[in-house]
């Protein structure tokens, strides 16, 4: 939906642990209306083949990390940021900056009545708050962000727990949280709620 009225544009951020269904959310809000803004998407083209963030990531990581077509190793990296915590944080300072230009980019061609921020690591971050007028986290039982990552990914459950372990905990994610959807089914009834009742309520 086009946003008309002159007024600022409703800022939502949305997150949730690995496999919780964040993204389906995003892309169900996407089909009322909403802009959505991708961190992880937009963080994934910065590391592709020629992307803004391989040369500052080359110059810092070495050749070691760098694919035969130019992007980015993602397994040899996640591998090295899972045993080295400090190269997790010289890698978000290279991304991050580029990611936030091209957020503030896309919000300000936003031409919806809510834009949806969807980033993961939202409540890890503190700069993320100030931006949003709500927080909104999809949760589902770690055993279900198990089951429903192998399924898509393939990857093993040490795999899946590691990854988790490096995410915000689930209590802090719904400490940060304004609005909670429950996500623990396997079919798209409460996620099409959810989304059915906020895009009425945010003017969509």
């Amino acid at each position: 939906m086009t946003h008309t009225s002159g007024r600022a544009a409703f800022k939502l951020g949305l997150t949730g642990g690995i496999g919780s269904g964040k993204s389906t959310l995003a892309r169900l809000l996407e089909a009322r209306g909403a802009d959505v803004v991708d961190a992880d998407a937009i963080s994934r083209r910065s590391t592709e083949a020629g992307g803004s963030a391989m040369p500052a990531i080359a110059h810092t990581f070495g050749a070691d990390f760098i694919a035969a077509d130019g992007a980015l190793d993602r397994q040899r990296m996640r591998d090295h940021v899972f045993a080295v915590p400090a190269a997790r944080q010289t890698l978000e300072r290279i991304v991050h900056p580029l990611v936030a230009i091209e957020i503030q980019r896309q919000v300000a061609a936003s031409g919806s009545a809510c834009v949806v921020f969807d980033v993961p690591l939202l409540v890890e971050s503190p700069r993320w708050r100030p931006q949003l007028d709500r927080v909104l986290v999809v949760d589902c039982a770690p055993a279900t962000q198990v089951r429903r990552v192998q399924a898509r990914n393939g990857w093993d459950t040490a795999t899946i727990e590691l990854v988790m372990r490096n995410q915000s905990p689930r209590l802090a994610r719904l400490a940060a949280a304004d609005i909670v959807v429950h996500n623990d089914v396997d079919d798209l009834g409460p996620l099409e709620r959810a989304a059915n009742e906020l895009a009425k309520q945010f003017g969509l």
